[in-house]
């Protein structure tokens, strides 16, 4: 598979490069500091996230924590008998809502480490 992946990659670069060829130096370097540019600056913001993303650990564990407890079912239970005021926000008491939360962060951790 990692063969036919550098052979992907390789056939990608081909097409990528191949115009460059007819490409002034100026526009082929002015094209790859465009390129440059937009990497670089994705890069800064994936860093920031993943940082960002690290930090909420805690708060995913204590929502976890809430969500796996008997307190959580009390709180939803309440909501389900109209009990909580209708103003007051509540999608942690979405059982998809939070399950999908906890679960895509549970995917996205281990595509981050």
């Amino acid at each position: 598979m990692k063969k036919q992946a550098n052979g992907l990659l390789f056939f990608i670069y081909l097409c990528a490069i191949n115009p460059l060829q007819n490409m002034t130096q100026i526009d082929r370097i002015t094209h790859m500091e465009t390129l440059f540019a937009k990497s670089e600056e994705v890069i800064k913001r994936l860093e920031t996230a993943l940082e960002d993303f690290a930090a909420i650990a805690p708060d995913i564990a204590e929502l976890e924590a809430y969500y796996t407890s008997p307190q959580w079912r009390k709180d939803f239970e309440a909501d389900e008998a109209g009990k909580l005021p209708k103003d007051l926000k509540r999608g942690v008491l979405s059982e998809d809502g939070v399950w999908n939360v906890l679960e895509n962060y549970k995917r996205l951790s281990v595509l981050s480490s």
